[in-house]
C-alpha cells in the first residue's frame, strides 16, 4: 500500500519523529556552545604568550592538523592569513615526506590535536623544534605529548562531544574553531589591522571594490569626457551628449573650469517650455554649480552623493575646479560598487 508521498506504509515506522529529531538538534547546540563558552575562563598567560610569539614571528605561522583538526586547522590559517596573520596549512602526512621544507627556523607552528597524541604529528614536532620553529599546540589534553613539547599549549579540551556515541569530534572541533577565531582576532587588534588592510586581502570581495576602487578607476576622461564651452549652442551640446553617451555633458570655459552642467532633465525642461533650441545658448539652461567629486575619492563616496542629492551623474574635478572626468550610476554598478 503506498500512501500520496508514494511512501509504503510500513516504511512510516522508519520516519523520524519530528520532536525528536529537534531535541537532538537543540542538545548539539547546546553542548557546542557550552564547549565554546568554557573557553572564556580557560583564557590566560598562555594565550598571551601564543599572541607574543606570533606577534615576534619573523616567518610565518605553520599550522598542522590531522583528519577533522587538520580541517579546522586549514580554517585557522586561512582566517589568519586574512587578518594580518601571514599563515598556511601543511598536512602532517605530507610534511614526511617532503613538505616539511616548508617550515623554517623563523616560523611559528600553531598543531592541533584533540588527544595531543596524533602520530603523523608528534612524528615531526621534534623535526621541528630541531629546525628552530616556535610551537603553539591547541589541544585537548594538557598532560599530551604535544602539550608538553609545545612552547605554549592552548587547552581546548570539552565536557563531552555532542555526538551521542561521544566518538564524533563535534564540540571539539568547534572548541578548537573558537579558539583559532579569538586568537586571530585577538592578533587581527593588536596589529591595527583596519577595513582597508582587510579590503586588500579581499580584493575580489564587495568589501574590497567598496575600500579599493577610486573615482578615477571608473570614471570617463580624455576623449569620452563630454564638454563643451559656455558659448556652444544647445544643438552642439546635445550631440556632444549623443556621441559621449552618458547623458550629460560639462559646461567649461576656456581653461576647463566646471561652469555648470546640461543633463537629459535640463533638455526635458526647455522642451517643455517649446522653445527654438537651435537659438539656445547652453549656459542659459545649464544647472550652474554642479555636484562634483575628486578623482582620487573613493567610488563609494560618487555613490553616497548621487543617493544624497537624488543625480544620476557626477562630474570629476582637480583641485583647480577643472574638469577631468565624468561618471554615472552605471559605471559604478559595472564597476560592483553599487
Amino acid at each position: 500500500m503506498v500512501d500520496y508521498n508514494g511512501m509504503d506504509m510500513q516504511d512510516k515506522e522508519s520516519v523520524p519523529d519530528a520532536d525528536a529529531v529537534l531535541r537532538r538538534a537543540r542538545e548539539v547546540l547546546t553542548i557546542e556552545t557550552d564547549a565554546v563558552a568554557a573557553l572564556v575562563d580557560r583564557l590566560g598567560d598562555q594565550f598571551v604568550q601564543a599572541v607574543r610569539l606570533i606577534l615576534a614571528c619573523r616567518g610565518r605561522v605553520v599550522v598542522s592538523g590531522m583528519g577533522k583538526s587538520g580541517h579546522v586547522g586549514g580554517k585557522i590559517a586561512a582566517t589568519l592569513a586574512s587578518t594580518g596573520t601571514p599563515a598556511f596549512f601543511v598536512h602532517p602526512g605530507e610534511a614526511s615526506h617532503g613538505d616539511l621544507g616548508m617550515i623554517t627556523g623563523d616560523d611559528v607552528c600553531l598543531v592541533l590535536s584533540n588527544s595531543g597524541e596524533s602520530a603523523e604529528l608528534t612524528a615531526i614536532v621534534p623535526l621541528i623544534k630541531r629546525r628552530g620553529a616556535r610551537l603553539v599546540a591547541m589541544t585537548g589534553n594538557p598532560r599530551s605529548t604535544m602539550a608538553r613539547e609545545a612552547d605554549v599549549h592552548l587547552d581546548v579540551s570539552v565536557a563531552r562531544e555532542a555526538c551521542p556515541l561521544n566518538l564524533a569530534p563535534t564540540a571539539s572541533t568547534t572548541a578548537a574553531l573558537a579558539m583559532g577565531d579569538a586568537l586571530a582576532i585577538a592578533l587581527l587588534d593588536v596589529r591595527g589591522f583596519g577595513s582597508e588592510d582587510f579590503a586588500f586581502t579581499h580584493p575580489g570581495g564587495a568589501l574590497g571594490r567598496r575600500l579599493l576602487v577610486h573615482v578615477r578607476d571608473v570614471m570617463h576622461a580624455e576623449d569620452e569626457l563630454p564638454m563643451v564651452v559656455r558659448e556652444a549652442l544647445l544643438p552642439e551640446a546635445l550631440l556632444e551628449m549623443t556621441r559621449k553617451r552618458l547623458g550629460m555633458t560639462a559646461v567649461v570655459d576656456a581653461q576647463r573650469h566646471i561652469l555648470g552642467i546640461f543633463t537629459d532633465g535640463d533638455l526635458r525642461r526647455v522642451l517643455e517650455k517649446a522653445q527654438d533650441v537651435r537659438q539656445i545658448c547652453v549656459a542659459d539652461v545649464m544647472t550652474p554649480a554642479p555636484r562634483t567629486i575628486l578623482a582620487d575619492q573613493l567610488a563609494v563616496t560618487a555613490v553616497e552623493q548621487m543617493q544624497q542629492y537624488n543625480v544620476n551623474g557626477l562630474l570629476v574635478r582637480n583641485v583647480e575646479g577643472q574638469l577631468v572626468g565624468a561618471l554615472n550610476m552605471l559605471d559604478l554598478l559595472r564597476a560592483g560598487v553599487v
